[in-house]
């Protein structure tokens, strides 16, 4: 057993760690928080949704735009408005596709620090291109530059996160999923409030406890080389935001990579082999979970893979036919509700592939190629310039 594996296992906790267990209080107090405030922010949101043919826009980098990815679609449908997820690094170097300026414009930011130059630049270059600009800043950093942003401008908003998501840790972990859910109770709130998001809290906390002291892996303890997330639709967020916590926490040693279970047949499916971990995450929608399952009994029909695992809150025979997890409740979820729950299996998997790979996960990149507040990019001012057409 290498040594930071057995620290951690004596009982000395990373950061990594805390964060990933603080996750479901986290989410009560963010939720408590946000109903003290509901009446300021219902009636400013009031003004944009006045105005005709308005668009939000949910923005972010890495897990922060991933965010954007899990939720659209659920939000798009519930509003029955325009919302797109666009990630701030495509907003800074093309704006003139994303932002016309015939359209009102609520820019959503979701940012850990909330000082990654792209996320102040497409800010900045928001309020640049469209006239009629709202933004709403939903971060953990009360000393951040977008927080800061916030309350230097008329036309913005911020909603600030319990400060233990604030994430020490390279990787994010509660940060990601408490904005994530606080973007929903502030954009549909009769369906994510305190009372009814209890179910959720209480199925990860057992999923947490379930788990010890993570010394064990969520999906077992083989040599795998390559792990496969998969999900439809939401849940392709919720994959590829999976993906890239195997990347971060083993520092790239762990090849990691999502589709959507349709999608994977389409060319990705030639990547699995003998040392490959491919986990699906299984809708709770009855019409797209037939793919999910098609895809799953293909699976295990071809036994390509050193393990297939389905993730699941609904009994199947197509589940039970191989190595599978249930949720721990006895409740239906949607796909958004199911979201939080397999992230919490993913991290867990994520943090216990980087001990056993003898990597310290609060700071996986040794060499410092990659840092929790990204550096070396240059922002460069907007200039109209003639184009080719």
């Amino acid at each position: 057993m290498n040594e930071t594996l057995a620290a951690n296992m004596s009982g000395t906790q990373t950061w990594t760690e805390e964060e990933i267990r603080q996750q479901p209080a986290s989410w009560m107090s963010a939720l408590q928080h946000l109903d003290a405030q509901r009446g300021e922010l219902d009636d400013w949101l009031a003004t944009f949704y006045a105005q005709p043919n308005g668009r939000i826009i949910l923005t972010g980098a890495g897990s922060s735009a991933f965010i954007g990815d899990i939720i659209a679609p659920y939000l798009a449908r519930q509003l029955r408005a325009n919302v797109v997820a666009i990630p701030t690094t495509d907003l800074v170097t093309n704006p003139m596709d994303y932002f016309p300026d015939d359209q009102p414009l609520l820019l959503v930011s979701f940012a850990r620090s909330g000082n990654s130059p792209e996320s102040v630049a497409a800010v900045q270059l928001a309020n640049q291109f469209v006239p009629d600009c709202r933004h709403l800043i939903i971060t953990c950093n009360a000393t951040g530059d977008l927080y800061r942003f916030a309350s230097e401008h008329d036309n913005a908003r911020a909603r600030l996160m319990p400060a233990e998501t604030h994430d020490r840790g390279f990787a994010m972990t509660s940060s990601i999923s408490t904005m994530m859910l606080s973007c929903l109770a502030i954009f549909a709130p009769q369906q994510f409030n305190t009372p009814r998001f209890s179910h959720v809290t209480e199925c990860c906390e057992k999923i947490i406890q379930n788990h010890g002291d993570f010394s064990q892996s969520a999906f077992g303890d083989l040599d795998w080389q390559r792990v496969v997330y998969l999900g439809s639709g939401s849940l392709q967020g919720a994959a590829r935001e999976s993906a890239l916590k195997v990347l971060e926490l083993t520092a790239g040693q762990l090849a990691a990579f999502y589709e959507s279970p349709v999608g994977f047949r389409h060319g990705p499916k030639s990547l699995v082999d003998d040392k490959t971990l491919v986990v699906l995450f299984v809708s709770g929608h009855p019409y797209t979970r037939q793919y999910d399952l098609d895809l799953l009994t293909e699976l295990h029909r071809e036994k390509i893979a050193l393990r297939v695992v389905a993730i699941t809150s609904q009994p199947a025979a197509e589940v039970a036919a191989g190595p599978h997890l249930y949720l721990p409740t006895t409740q239906t979820l949607n796909d958004i509700e199911l979201a939080f729950c397999f992230l919490i299996y993913a991290q867990i998997f994520a943090l216990t592939a980087s001990l056993k790979s003898g990597i310290t996960p609060d700071t996986p990149s040794a060499s410092g190629t990659v840092n929790r507040v990204v550096q070396g990019v240059v922002i460069h001012p907007w200039q109209q310039q003639k184009e080719a057409h």
